[in-house]
């Protein structure tokens, strides 16, 4: 099974995050989320085959999150325009992200990441 692997380079969790999959052998496509960021079509994609509430595909702990004032904006927006949002720069994504067939990852927790990698 090979998978989908959004991440940014320098980020210390992606990093133990890739380092993670390859030490467990995991078939990935690897993805620079600032490079080629995702489409709004795609977020959307992801955020319904995850199951998560939308809010946690936003890097909440980001520098650009707390500069916009999105906690107190995302409230008020439409799903549309938050995936247009999360669409418009990738470090407003929470990374890393796997997207496998028929499911979706977001943040690297290693219980969840055994559970559907193993």
């Amino acid at each position: 099974m090979k998978v989908l692997f959004v991440e940014y380079p320098k980020c210390s969790t992606c990093k133990n995050a890739g380092k993670w999959l390859r030490d467990h052998e995991v078939d990935y496509e690897d993805r620079h989320i600032k490079e080629d960021r995702p489409k709004a079509a795609e977020l959307k994609e992801w955020h319904e085959k995850s199951g998560l509430d939308l809010k946690r595909f936003f890097n909440t702990s980001g520098i650009l999150y707390k500069e916009m004032q999105l906690k107190d904006k995302l409230p008020g927006m439409t799903q549309e325009e938050k995936y247009d949002l999360l669409a418009s720069d990738g470090m407003l994504v929470k990374r890393p992200i796997v997207v496998g067939k028929d499911f979706v990852l977001v943040g690297f927790k290693e219980e969840e990441w055994t559970e559907k990698l193993q």
